[in-house]
């Protein structure tokens, strides 16, 4: 075990997950046990936004905290979007992104799980792969 860290975390702390939106089929199951689990709850709420299908592939990634009960810390931030040239773009799929994880938020969490990311970054990378599913 490590020292313990000292002032704020930096990205590679940050618990970090990818998942592929929209999920499909998603079937409320009770309370994420672990992270692998969460990120497709999260995930879930994530709609894709009236103005985006022209993109064939889109990614986006928030950052944020949640306290022990699944509620958001503060204001989820985005830290990366593949639209970043296109203001409209990033407009839309930012406002879909934050849309997303206040309807997913409080998440359904265990004790548990709640104790272990309380107050650590998560980064949660969103890629949608357009209307004819292509991409990388």
């Amino acid at each position: 075990m490590g020292a313990p860290t000292t002032g704020p975390l930096t990205l590679p702390e940050t618990l970090r997950g990818t998942v592929q939106v929209p999920q499909q089929g998603m079937a409320e199951t009770g309370a994420a046990d672990t992270l692998k689990a969460l990120y497709p709850i999260l995930a879930a709420c994530w709609e894709v936004p009236p103005g985006l299908a022209r993109f064939e592939r889109t990614e986006i990634t928030a950052r944020f905290s949640l306290r022990r009960d699944g509620s958001v810390i503060g204001t989820p931030r985005v830290t990366f979007s593949t639209q970043g040239t296109d203001t409209r773009a990033y407009r839309i799929l930012t406002d879909a992104t934050l849309a997303a994880i206040r309807r997913c938020t409080p998440a359904r969490i265990t004790p548990a799980l709640g104790a272990a990311i309380a107050g650590r970054p998560i980064a949660l990378r969103f890629v949608y792969q357009g209307p004819k599913g292509q991409g990388v």
